[in-house]
């Protein structure tokens, strides 16, 4: 930069710098030397020269602004065009031709810069356009240091309150209304109106504090009110004012499980109970940020348990086995994932379905009850896992699960039957009577989703940093990030998926083992019964592990090892079935005035019980029911008179049938039948 005003540092310019005058000595490349006024030589960066704070150029005039492009396009077109009019005239002032003028153009003679000076020139234009010599000089000047912007009436693009000349007792009193909105029903604007009103009065008084008129309180309402859904959804307003004030810094991860955000959510979903009642069902869910992978998904119809985010964390940590009726498609041989690089550390990976194995680091839980339980936190220490609690009503800490739930409603359950829409005003009519899925078949229709729709399907948060225009799935993604950070599983072995099964202590009799009413036994726990475990402090009974997704087996720890024992009564039933269906089983049974311990009657209730939430409602009986139940609510028919008997034509003896003997039935009488009965 020199004194000229060009944008040129030479060698002999004074500078500012360092807190004293320096003059330019030499530049080479990206080196500056600079000798103080002292004598003092020193060498510095270029960059760090131009950075100073207090690095300016003595005697140059500062560089001019950039014309604000953005701003010009909002101007009114008359306001554009003035400017450019005055842009027109200001050149013709400092160079004796208008811009964009023909070659060859002859300067007119007021205008000429060779014979007329810069105050002259000026002066005929102020006489010209009929303006004062102060106007066009100022005019000159303001062009020179803004470009265009400066030539624009200011008046038009003065920026003024949102509140105009509103008291501002009355604007301090909408705001505060408009907050008190955030937790009531969306109401309308004349009750806002009213309550700001009565709110001024009763804190200045009667009078005290000039109201508008009601077309500007509307204007100043919606001013106020901007970006604050107040008169909009009550759920996006409470969204909205529950969101961080600074700025929402998004969650990355670089490696797989780096961070893992579980929650849970009511699906959007009516399943049928067992009980033949309609219901949502609860999905709890863990993803992976860095891959996006749903590591794992689990299904109740009732509220989630603590159990059941241990057993989350645990079927995170072991391959997903392949299930009949899947297609081979679906096998992680026949995906991108690193399948021979897993499968010589786990035999387990040959039969496994395409859902990467994540061992989280972190992972992120809300407040629930389910997530801060004892069992939940013993397990993550056991893994090793850190649990990173969110803040309260903070769901942006753990956006990318809330985000996921979304993802899962619009791309899965819109097409199931019973969806129910996402809230109240998108459900469909009588979605009740639509729901056909149970707890089980729906589990397994989400199972499959996840691995041909979820984790093959490019997603948009994931993208190649090479080809950023191109959508990764959650497979591929995983499968880069394994080779670019060298992220190999340990998965867990089958005792420590047991260890983290609910305990249950019991004792080894001659039947076997009693949980809940149900008998449990196998050959091998020949050596250990009526014997005492060793556990003084469980009275001599058995560590007993029990999957409460799985009640067909359980898992016994002995000082041989672990004991698998299967449910005695286990071939009358032909579905696997949870704790709330034996529970349900039971008490279908009590109410049928069957004994509830009696495990013989509850398997066949809940064996038929299954069957019947298999196959779904025999709609066709229900019909049949119904049309019996109407009919016999008819009244009687009166008595018809007596038919003469005809005989009938007798048959050519050729075409005789063997005779049998005709039985008569009887006429139907209601009344009779019912003081029979009576």
């Amino acid at each position: 930069m020199t004194a000229g005003g060009g944008s040129v540092l030479r060698p002999g310019d004074w500078i500012t710098f360092d807190g004293g005058e320096h003059q330019v000595v030499a530049l080479a490349g990206t080196a500056v030397r600079l000798r103080s006024a002292g004598g003092a030589e020193s060498v510095v960066l270029a960059s760090y020269l131009m950075a100073a704070p207090d690095f300016a150029v003595t005697g140059a005039e500062p560089l001019p602004e950039m014309e604000p492009l953005g701003l010009l396009e909002t101007l009114p077109e008359s306001a554009r065009a003035a400017a450019v009019e005055w842009q027109r005239h200001v050149v013709e002032v400092e160079t004796g031709l208008p811009p964009g003028a023909e070659p060859g153009t002859v300067v007119r003679s007021e205008y000429d810069p060779v014979s007329r000076t810069v105050v002259e020139r000026a002066q005929a234009k102020a006489d010209e356009l009929g303006v004062s010599l102060r106007t066009v000089m100022d005019k000159r000047s303001r062009y020179a240091r803004q470009g265009l912007w400066g030539l624009v009436d200011q008046r038009l693009v003065r920026m003024r309150e949102v509140t105009g000349r509103a008291d501002a007792r009355l604007v301090a009193a909408v705001r505060q209304v408009l907050d008190d909105q955030t937790e009531f029903s969306t109401g309308t604007r004349s009750r806002v109106i009213r309550r700001v009103v009565k709110l001024v009065e009763a804190t200045h008084g009667e009078g005290v504090v000039p109201l508008p008129s009601r077309n500007t309180f509307y204007r100043l309402i919606d001013a106020l009110s901007t970006g604050r859904h107040t008169f909009g959804s009550a759920v996006t307003r409470r969204q909205t004012a529950n969101r961080p004030t600074g700025p929402f810094t998004p969650t990355f991860a670089d490696r797989p499980g780096e961070q893992v955000q579980i929650d849970s959510t009511p699906l959007d979903v009516m399943v049928v109970l067992d009980s033949g009642v309609t219901a949502r069902a609860d999905l709890t869910i863990a993803v992976d940020v860095a891959s996006r992978s749903i590591c794992a998904a689990v299904l109740r119809p009732v509220s989630t348990k603590a159990v059941d985010a241990s057993l989350l964390l645990a079927r995170m940590l072991v391959p997903e086995p392949m299930r009949p009726g899947w297609s081979a498609s679906l096998r992680m041989a026949a995906s991108r994932m690193p399948h021979g690089q897993l499968l010589s550390v786990d035999a387990r990976m040959e039969q496994a379905a395409a859902k990467p194995v994540i061992v989280p680091d972190t992972v992120v839980i809300d407040g629930g009850k389910v997530f801060i339980s004892d069992t939940f936190i013993r397990a993550c220490e056991r893994l090793g896992v850190s649990v990173q609690r969110s803040r309260p009503r903070t769901p942006t800490d753990k956006a990318i699960v809330e985000a996921t739930f979304s993802a899962i409603n619009s791309l899965f359950c819109q097409h199931l039957a019973g969806y129910t829409g996402p809230n109240v005003s998108r459900r469909g009519e009588r979605v009740e009577d639509q729901a056909v899925w149970t707890i089980p078949e729906l589990q397994g229709l989400l199972d499959e989703w996840l691995l041909a729709g979820w984790q093959a399907r490019p997603h948009d948060a994931l993208r190649d940093p090479f080809r950023p225009g191109k959508a990764m799935s959650p497979n591929d993604k995983y499968a880069s990030l394994v080779a670019a950070a060298g992220y190999l599983p340990l998965v867990l072995r089958g005792e420590d998926y047991l260890e983290l099964l609910p305990v249950a202590w019991r004792a080894i009799n001659d039947y076997g083992i009693r949980i809940a009413h149900r008998t449990y036994d196998a050959a091998e726990l020949g050596p250990w019964r009526r014997q005492h475990s060793g556990h003084a402090a469980k009275r001599g009974l058995w560590e007993v592990h029990y999957d409460p997704y799985d009640l067909s087996r359980v898992f016994v720890r002995t000082t041989g090892g672990w004991i698998t024992a299967p449910w005695v009564h286990l071939p009358l039933v032909n579905a696997p079935f949870a704790d709330f269906t034996w529970d349900h089983a039971r008490r279908l049974a009590a109410a049928a005035g069957l004994d509830d311990a009696n495990e013989v009657a509850v398997a066949r209730v809940l064996d038929a019980l299954l069957t019947r939430a298999e196959h779904g409602p025999d709609i066709r009986s229900a019909r049949v029911i119904g049309r019996t139940r109407t009919a016999a609510a008819l009244p009687a028919p009166v008595a018809t008179p007596e038919i003469e008997n005809t005989p009938d034509p007798e048959p050519d003896s050729a075409e005789a049938s063997p005779s049998a003997e005709v039985v008569p039935f009887g006429v139907f009488d209601a009344h009779a039948e019912a003081e029979r009965w009576l």
